[in-house]
């Protein structure tokens, strides 16, 4: 078990609405740093969600070759192995999907994982996202129905985005302005367009001024209580607490009270990726800043193998992504909440 069954992946988003915590979910780009993912989840005692983007899925697959299915594929079956090595649960996740490449990423992924549930398998991602921000709300509804019967048939979950994230991340940017905050008639359209859970299950992303890239803590004027306002009013209407389960795009620069805020109004997974790679990149300009001499052959020299070997600075680089991903773990209040294999 290692990578979470739908059954797991289901407890898991239960247990962190019920206690007011979310998963860390750790953009991956390479085999380096999904084991920097899975290492800091063990450390923090948290199980957790490790995703690939449209963008990352191509890298991994070859940088002549450019197949997002090949490197979405390729790095799932890796997490499949090495993550068995660990004593925390983690989802396999796909991110930020817009429409011009559904056809190209996430509904090839889906049919495979459709398959091997066929087969009596596992499917290979726990969850996908579309991101039909950048569509009018009707079309989104309307895309996210179809995909949601497709998911719910292969017991994946879907994630949604209702709103829209400002800022720029994998060639997917938007203004910001004030499309950035998610109204509770947006709310109110996709509960009744997706259900509650009858037709599948989902994860919602509602934007609150949430906002990709870098900021300093309180650059980003964030405002969690639309969430708590949209739950409510969903939540009169349909008769339940909490019906949406929220995920927090753009949360560099977010104020820890912030963040609390989020999860209290039902936050279940808080997606990380410009500082991981911060946190993966800072260790190797400190080791080839200290070791120029070695990393390089100055004037002639040989260098030093020891200096320039990949593993002497990508150990280092894998070890500041853990940090980075038990300090998110500690903040979004996951840490020590694993439910073990």
């Amino acid at each position: 078990m290692p990578i979470a069954s739908p059954e797991v992946y289901a407890e898991m988003i239960d247990r962190a609405k019920a206690g007011a915590f979310a998963y860390p979910a750790i953009n991956v780009t390479s085999s380096q740093t999904l084991n920097a993912a899975l290492q800091g989840f063990a450390e923090a005692g948290s199980d957790g969600i490790i995703q690939i983007s449209t963008g990352g899925a191509e890298y991994v697959s070859g940088p002549t070759i450019k197949d997002k299915v090949v490197g979405a594929v390729a790095l799932a079956e890796f997490a499949h192995h090495v993550a068995k090595q660990y004593s925390i649960n983690v989802a396999l996740h796909t991110d930020h999907c817009p429409k011009n490449h559904l056809d190209g990423f996430v509904r090839p992924l889906i049919d495979i994982s459709a398959e091997r549930v066929a087969k009596g398998q596992a499917p290979l991602f726990q969850s996908h996202m579309w991101d039909g921000s950048a569509v009018p709300l009707d079309e989104n509804l309307q895309i996210a129905e179809e995909l949601l019967a497709k998911t719910a048939a292969a017991k994946i979950i879907l994630e949604i985005e209702v709103g829209v994230v400002g800022g720029e991340e994998d060639g997917v940017s938007a203004a910001i302005d004030d499309k950035l905050y998610s109204t509770v008639e947006d709310g109110l359209a996709t509960a009744a367009a997706l259900g509650l859970g009858e037709k599948g299950r989902y994860l919602t992303a509602l934007t609150f001024g949430n906002v990709h890239g870098v900021y300093k803590p309180g650059n980003v004027k964030l405002r969690p209580e639309i969430l708590k306002e949209i739950q409510d009013a969903i939540g009169a209407k349909y008769g339940k607490e909490k019906p949406l389960d929220l995920v927090f795009h753009g949360g560099s620069g977010s104020l820890l009270s912030e963040i609390h805020g989020a999860l209290d109004y039902g936050v279940v997974k808080m997606n990380i990726d410009t500082d991981t790679q911060y946190a993966f990149s800072r260790p190797v300009a400190d080791h080839f800043f200290k070791n120029y001499d070695g990393v390089l052959k100055v004037d002639g020299e040989v260098g030093n193998k020891k200096a320039y070997d990949p593993r002497a600075w990508g150990k280092l680089a894998e070890n500041g992504l853990a940090k980075r991903v038990v300090e998110a773990a500690e903040h979004l209040r996951s840490a020590g909440t694993s439910l073990g294999k």
